[in-house]
C-alpha cells in the first residue's frame, strides 16, 4: 500500500536527521526551556487528565470541531468503503476520535482490521500516546509498535494509516494543539480553584486574628492549637458565611481586602480561555465568552469555525482515510457535500445568484459551477 510513497521518486534516499521533540514532550522528559515555561504538565497523558479533563472551555472546543467534522454530509460513494469510517467499532466513532487525537496529539493512527478475505472489515482509532513508529536504516516507517498494559503488538505499515499535523522540527510525529494551549488551560484550570476557595471562606479573603498579648503573654500552644481548630471547624466554609464570631479578651479580627492583582483573577480567567478557543481554532464567541467583536454575530462565527477549522480539518482527514483504503477500493473518494452545510448556506445563495445571471455561461456550464454534474 502506497501510504508513505514506497514507490515515489528518491525513495531510496536517506531521510534527514530524526528529530524527537515530540517524543520527548509525551514521555515527559523535562528540558531547562520546559521547565521554564511554567510548572504543569508535559507528558501529553498528564495534560490529558490533569488539564483537559478538567477544563469546561477545552472540552466544548474540541467538540464543537470534531462533532462537526463527524456531522459532516458526504456524497454518495462506495457503500462499503462508506460504512467503514461512519461505523462505530467497540462503541468509538470513527471520525470524531480520529479528529480528536489529530487535535490534541497531533498524531491520529487508524488501524486496518483485515477480514478472512484480507479486505477490510473495520477501522480502529488507537490511542496515540501508545504507539511508537519504528523506522528503518534509512529513517522510512517500517512498522509500528502499540504498547498497552505491558503488552507490545508490531503493526505493519500496511495496517496503519498515519495522520499527523505538521511538526517544523519532527520527521515522524506531529504537533498536537494541546501543548500550545497546556499553559493557558492551567491558568484558567488555577484560576477556577481560586475563585472556588473563594468561596469557601464566605466570598471574602481571609482576616488576620489579632490577639494582644498584655500581661496574660503568650497563647500557649495548646491555646493556639485549640483557636486554630474553632476557626475550621466553626467560621470557614461557605456553609458558615455570615455567622458572627465570638472572640475572647485580647483577641480582635482585622480583615483584609482583596489586592488589585487578585481582584484581577476573573479578567486573567477570561483571558486564558480566548488563548484556549484560539488555539482549538474556535472563534471565542461561540463558546459563550463576553467581549469578542472579532464576529458581527453568531452566524459569522459559526461560518468562520466552518471555513477555517471544520472543513479544513475534515478533508485532511478523508483524504488520508481514503488515499489508505484505495488499495481496496480502486479510486475512493471521499467528498463533502457543501450544498446542504447550514452554515455555508450564504455562501451558496450569493453564488447561485452570482452564476444565475451569468449569461455567457451556457446551463452545463452553470451546473457544473454549483457542483451538479
Amino acid at each position: 500500500m502506497n501510504i508513505f510513497g514506497w514507490k515515489s521518486t528518491g525513495r531510496g534516499l536517506l531521510r534527514p536527521g530524526k528529530m524527537r521533540v515530540q517524543q520527548d514532550r509525551l514521555s515527559g522528559v523535562r528540558t531547562a526551556a520546559m521547565t521554564a515555561l511554567g510548572e504543569w504538565p508535559r507528558s501529553y497523558e498528564a495534560q490529558v487528565r490533569e488539564l483537559y479533563l478538567a477544563n469546561a472551555i477545552a472540552q466544548r472546543a474540541v467538540g464543537l470541531v470534531t462533532d462537526g467534522v463527524a456531522s459532516a454530509p458526504l456524497l454518495p460513494c462506495d457503500p462499503v468503503a462508506l460504512g467503514l469510517i461512519r461505523a462505530r467499532t467497540a462503541g468509538q466513532a470513527l471520525l470524531e476520535t480520529v479528529a480528536t487525537h489529530l487535535l490534541l496529539h497531533g498524531n491520529a493512527y487508524v488501524e486496518i482490521l483485515p477480514g478472512a478475505d484480507g479486505r477490510p472489515t473495520e477501522l480502529f482509532a488507537l490511542r496515540p500516546e501508545r504507539v511508537a513508529i519504528e523506522a528503518d536504516s534509512r529513517g522510512w516507517p517500517m512498522a509500528y509498535i502499540y504498547r498497552v498494559s505491558g503488552a507490545t503488538s508490531r503493526l505493519p505499515v500496511e495496517q496503519v494509516i498515519h495522520l499527523r499535523a505538521l511538526h517544523p522540527l519532527d520527521d515522524h510525529y506531529g504537533l498536537g494543539a494541546m501543548g500550545a494551549a497546556a499553559g493557558a488551560m492551567a491558568i484558567h484550570n488555577a484560576a477556577t480553584r481560586w475563585n472556588k476557595a473563594l468561596l469557601d471562606n464566605a466570598a471574602r479573603p481571609s482576616g488576620a486574628l489579632v490577639y494582644e498579648a498584655g500581661e496574660a503573654g503568650t497563647l500557649t500552644t495548646e491555646q493556639y492549637a485549640r483557636l486554630k481548630e474553632e476557626l475550621v471547624t466553626s467560621y470557614q466554609g461557605a456553609g458558615n458565611a455570615g455567622r458572627p464570631m465570638l472572640l475572647e479578651g485580647g483577641l480582635s479580627w482585622q480583615p483584609m481586602a482583596l489586592t488589585p492583582a487578585e481582584m484581577d483573577f476573573a479578567g486573567l480567567k477570561e483571558a486564558a480561555a480566548r488563548e484556549i478557543a484560539l488555539a482549538f481554532g474556535v472563534p471565542p464567541v461561540l463558546l459563550g465568552l463576553p467581549g469578542d467583536a472579532t464576529y458581527a454575530n453568531y452566524r459569522e462565527a459559526n461560518r468562520a469555525l466552518w471555513t477555517q477549522g471544520i472543513l479544513p480539518l475534515a478533508h485532511k482527514l478523508l483524504d488520508a482515510l481514503a488515499q489508505g483504503l484505495q488499495p481496496w477500493f480502486d479510486g475512493l473518494q471521499f467528498t463533502i457535500d457543501l450544498n446542504i452545510l447550514s452554515a455555508l448556506s450564504e455562501d451558496r445563495e450569493r453564488l447561485w445568484a452570482q452564476v444565475g445571471v451569468a449569461d455567457f455561461l451556457t446551463a452545463e456550464e452553470k451546473r457544473e459551477m454549483l457542483g451538479l454534474n
